[in-house]
Parts: structure tokens; C-alpha cells; sequence
């Protein structure tokens, strides 16, 4: 079996359940693989980026520190030191997930989504910028100028495109959004005993 992981690299709910994820696998004798599926938190987002707090002003009409505070209180709870006043902007992210869709054939694809996650909200950089993207392609198992190639190529940005509407297509609205052994799917950052359990019962339940 494998579990399906639909998320996007600028959604912070995304790096909690990620993060929650790898906690639960960690104590598993026989961890599946995770494959990791495109979604865009905001396809509308331009290529220079949008200001994350004047955006969630206008979209919430709160102060961002109110929506930040629960998602860094979720983070803590699983051991993420996230601090989301790091990252002001948000990127998008096609041609990020259009290189990690390349790092699942070559098995680098779940360290590069964590990589990923790391250098947008850990590290603010642009996550957009081939040369940005190179660099973390470089440490996982490609090369700088092949990275470059791919993220401009645009039937392989196309590619990544419809895998996302494939997503929406499935009925999929919010991420992250977990399939377990293509049948079974839960729903948001859920606590690791949510996916424990999860895990459990695609092990122990007969297919139909």
C-alpha cells in the first residue's frame, strides 16, 4: 500500500500534516511509501507573490496574528517550531510541484517536499525562482540545470496542471489530504492518532 499526500508548499497546514505524518510513520515496523500529489493553495496567485498578512486581512478581516497563532500552536503540539511571520509572501507554486512530481521516480520525493516546506517557511526564500528551486533539486538527486529546464518546459508545467484539477476533479477543496491504500482518505491537518488510526484500518480492512 502507499498513502497519498494532496498539499501544497505554502500551506502551513500542509507542513503540520506532513510533519504529523512523518510522526506517525516513524513508529511504524513497516512504513508505506508517500507519494506526493499537486494542489494549489491559490491558482490565482501572480508570479511575483501576494503579502500574506494584507491578504488575509482582506480575505478574514482579522489581524494575521490571530490565524497564525492556532497553526503555530498546532505545529508545536507536534514538535515544529514554526513561525510564520518569517515567510511574507506567498509564491506559487506550479514549478514547485512540477519538480517534485520528477523526484518520485528517482525516490527523492518525499525529502524534497520536506525541503521544500523548510525553505519557504523556515527559510522565506522564493520557492518560485528556478535558481531557488536548482539549489534544492541539486540535493536531491538532480541536476542545477536540468532543474532549470524542467520548471520552464511548459507541457511539463501543463503536466502539473492537470494533476492539480485531477484533485479538484476528485472532489478534493482543502489540503493537506491524506489517501490510504487508494481507498480510505481523511481530511485536514488531523492528529497523529487520526492517522494512526487511518493507517491501521487500510492495513486490517478487506478491499471491496
Amino acid at each position: 500500500m502507499e498513502i497519498e499526500l494532496v498539499s501544497d508548499c505554502v500551506c502551513p497546514w500542509c507542513y503540520v500534516g506532513s510533519v504529523r505524518l512523518d510522526r506517525v510513520l516513524a513508529d511504524d515496523p513497516d512504513p508505506p511509501p508517500v507519494v506526493h500529489r499537486s494542489f494549489f493553495l491559490d491558482p490565482s496567485t501572480p508570479e511575483e507573490g501576494v503579502d500574506i498578512p494584507d491578504m488575509l486581512r482582506r480575505k478574514y478581516g482579522v489581524d494575521p496574528r490571530l490565524a497564525w497563532d492556532r497553526v503555530e500552536g498546532a505545529a508545536r503540539e507536534s514538535g515544529l517550531a514554526l513561525d510564520l511571520t518569517k515567510q511574507r509572501r506567498q509564491w506559487p507554486t506550479l514549478r514547485a510541484h512540477t519538480l517534485l512530481r520528477h523526484a518520485g521516480p528517482r525516490g527523492t520525493q518525499r525529502e524534497l517536499a520536506r525541503a521544500l516546506f523548510r525553505a519557504n517557511f523556515d527559510d522565506a526564500l522564493n520557492i518560485n525562482d528556478p535558481r531557488v528551486l536548482a539549489a534544492l533539486g541539486e540535493r536531491h538527486g538532480f541536476a542545477a540545470d536540468e532543474v532549470v529546464k524542467l520548471v520552464g518546459d511548459p507541457a511539463e508545467l501543463a503536466a502539473t496542471r492537470a494533476e492539480a484539477d485531477s484533485a479538484i476533479a476528485a472532489g478534493i477543496r482543502g489540503v493537506p489530504f491524506f489517501v490510504f491504500d487508494g481507498r480510505l482518505a481523511v481530511s485536514g491537518a488531523q492528529r497523529e492518532t487520526v492517522l494512526r488510526e487511518a493507517l491501521k484500518r487500510a492495513r486490517t480492512t478487506p478491499s471491496e
